[in-house]
């Protein structure tokens, strides 16, 4: 069993093994699940929510089954539960209250909900948010952590107020570097770290980063992070900070376990903003921020039946952290020549964009597909992943083979 003690072991001999390239092992794509990963994978239901893919359950983290991806909303009741730390409360919104302070501001305050909702300008936006570690279980060689698989993230239209708003009304120091964020989920032990969690400034004063209360037109549910979350569109849901109860504006980088050593990828490993305040002089990592540009099919799997001659639609989703998706390629050649699926609507720059590819299967037999996906800003999905020690980032081009009879 992977306690919290063997992860967080693990971890740290994985971060010493990642500064070394000459010790960095090649990270190719497993096909499945490490075996009893496997057989703990059972669907399970939450209150208020579907049957979800258990991977723990103490703190709970339960991912979303495929099928639910069909749809370019993920709904609700299906989408993704995530916690770091055990100790979860429901807090009426009536009790609920937001705490700004910090060293970064001239004169703190204390919000309601009502106040949050009332007496800010609203805003919605749709925007996908993903685990850093999402198919970290597809990983080879396997590494510590929750063995997600292809479902800790979902689609969702965010409504709440932009924070640099409310930072405007409080005022910032010309000397503030970085926003932290704290949620009211403790530790079930006293030497667990608390989940704390900051952004760079600029990244805090971007009108896209929301202080949210609603998710696809209902209030935030309990397990996603009601009554208000943290909503940072184009980033890791790392920074999504649920039931966020504190804000403070910082004139010196955060400290905490979860900035550093946690969430840490080796520089310049993969394309994206830098987190520059977070990183020190001789640092071999730095904090992991925007995702990378991934694609899934969600209607076809591995070993499935086909009929020889008959056209199947194959059905999927791309993503990025906000530069949009400019086409998705299918291969049936493992890689050789690549076919342009066709791209469904835009429902925006940080959501999920469907695609359908048209395929008529002419020989029986095992055939194989291969699916990647390319940003705006000419990024494209590798064919094989990136290993670093935590397994953040999974991009690789998915493949699936399917019996042709």
């Amino acid at each position: 069993m992977l306690t919290r003690r063997k992860f967080l072991k693990g971890a740290a001999d994985l971060l010493l093994v990642g500064a070394g390239a000459s010790l960095v092992p090649r990270w190719v794509a497993a096909t499945e699940l490490p075996a009893g990963t496997i057989a703990a994978s059972l669907l399970e239901s939450l209150p208020g929510k579907r049957p979800l893919i258990k991977r723990t359950y103490r703190p709970i983290n339960y991912e979303t089954p495929i099928e639910y991806f069909s749809s370019v909303i993920t709904p609700n009741d299906a989408f993704f539960v995530r916690w770091h730390l055990s100790q979860i409360p429901e807090i009426e919104d009536r009790a609920w209250r937001l705490d700004i302070g910090g060293e970064g501001v001239r004169q703190g305050m204390t919000l309601t909900l009502d106040q949050l909702k009332y007496e800010f300008e609203a805003a919605e936006i749709t925007a996908v948010c993903q685990c850093a570690g999402n198919r970290r279980g597809l990983s080879n060689p396997h590494v510590p952590g929750v063995q997600w698989e292809k479902g800790a993230m979902g689609n969702a239209v965010w409504k709440g107020v932009r924070l640099k708003d409310v930072l405007a009304r409080i005022g910032l120091d010309a000397k503030t570097v970085e926003i932290e964020f704290n949620g009211a989920d403790t530790p079930a032990y006293e030497k667990t770290p608390d989940f704390v969690k900051s952004l760079p400034l600029d990244k805090a004063l971007h009108e896209d980063t929301l202080i949210a209360y609603e998710m696809n037109g209902a209030p935030l549910p309990h397990l996603n992070g009601g009554p208000v979350r943290m909503v940072v569109p184009g980033w890791a849901a790392t920074y999504w900070v649920k039931k966020v109860v504190s804000i403070a504006a910082l004139t010196r980088p955060a400290k905490s376990f979860w900035m550093s050593p946690a969430y840490r990828i080796p520089r310049d490993m993969f394309p994206g903003v830098r987190f520059t305040s977070q990183e020190k002089e001789g640092d071999a990592t730095t904090p992991v921020t925007e995702l990378v540009v991934n694609t899934l099919i969600v209607n076809l799997k591995d070993g499935q039946k086909l009929a020889r001659g008959e056209t199947v639609t194959a059905q999927g989703i791309a993503w990025d952290s906000g530069n949009g998706i400019a086409r998705v390629e299918v291969s049936q050649d493992g890689g050789r020549q690549w076919q342009l699926a066709q791209l469904g609507t835009d429902h925006g720059r940080y959501s999920f964009r469907q695609w359908t590819f048209a395929w008529k299967p002419e020989a029986a037999g095992t055939h194989s597909l291969s699916v990647r996906a390319t940003n705006n800003a000419g990024h494209t999905q590798p064919l094989e992943p990136q290993f670093n020690p935590a397994g953040y980032h999974n991009n690789a081009v998915q493949r699936i083979t399917v019996e042709v009879v």
